[in-house]
């Protein structure tokens, strides 16, 4: 018989087995993607399927409309969501070598994509910056910190972030590769240089099960005056 069938104590020794399992291999988000990458796992749900066609009807819409000719993007994860992208030229930055390996092997074909690393960022004059299905994964402070000071300067003519955005009771004691900020916050006390011109909500809203629901919606902000 399984732990976790035996009537009241099944359950919480489960939940202990598990909470003892993400003590001991959950270090950082670096750390956590990297290592599931490594194992085989992909970017995740939004990614995939009709999560993936929602936001490349969103964006290839905006790059039309708006003559986006570069764009860059901060953690490209597996680039299966990049496949679905009309983009003319594209630099995508992980965490994750092992990813912007297969990224880049994946791509070799197509001059037009390349991938590095997150600690060789260096901001350059770009029309369009994305975070799509990041913020809300990067747990640590200093890493978010550095996350959105990268989006928001003064290179970048736009800035689209696809995330959720409130605040969750974050328990630091408690490793997680999940943890929702209001980020929003951030833009208007760090970034006054940009505005908030459009939010779109998810046509496809979380309902219990995150493989065909999302808590992301869409921020596109533009540099003033830019």
């Amino acid at each position: 018989m399984k732990v976790r069938k035996v009537p009241l104590i099944g359950p919480i020794l489960s939940n202990l087995a598990s909470a003892i399992y993400k003590k001991k291999y959950f270090k950082n988000s670096s750390d956590y993607w990297d290592n599931r990458y490594k194992s085989g796992g992909n970017s995740g749900s939004g990614s995939y399927n009709q999560l993936a066609q929602f936001k490349a009807e969103i964006i290839n819409n905006f790059v039309k409309n708006n003559n986006i000719n570069s764009v860059v993007e901060l953690g490209c994860g597996d680039a299966n969501q990049l496949k679905m992208f009309n983009l003319q030229n594209y630099i995508g930055y992980d965490i994750s070598q092992t990813i912007l390996d297969l990224c880049t092997k994946e791509f070799a074909n197509d001059n037009s994509k390349r991938f590095r690393h997150i600690s060789n960022f260096t901001p350059q004059k770009t029309d369009l910056i994305m975070s799509l299905d990041v913020i809300y994964h990067l747990v640590e402070d200093d890493v978010f910190e550095s996350h959105m000071q990268a989006l928001f300067n003064s290179n970048h003519k736009y800035v689209i972030i696809y995330s959720s955005n409130y605040d969750d009771k974050f328990d630091e004691t408690k490793p997680s590769h999940v943890r929702h900020r209001k980020f929003t916050s951030w833009v208007e006390n760090k970034a006054q240089q940009f505005r908030l011109d459009k939010h779109i909500l998810n046509k496809h809203q979380y309902k219990g099960d995150e493989t065909v629901g999302s808590l992301a919606d869409f921020y596109f902000y533009s540099q003033i005056d830019a």
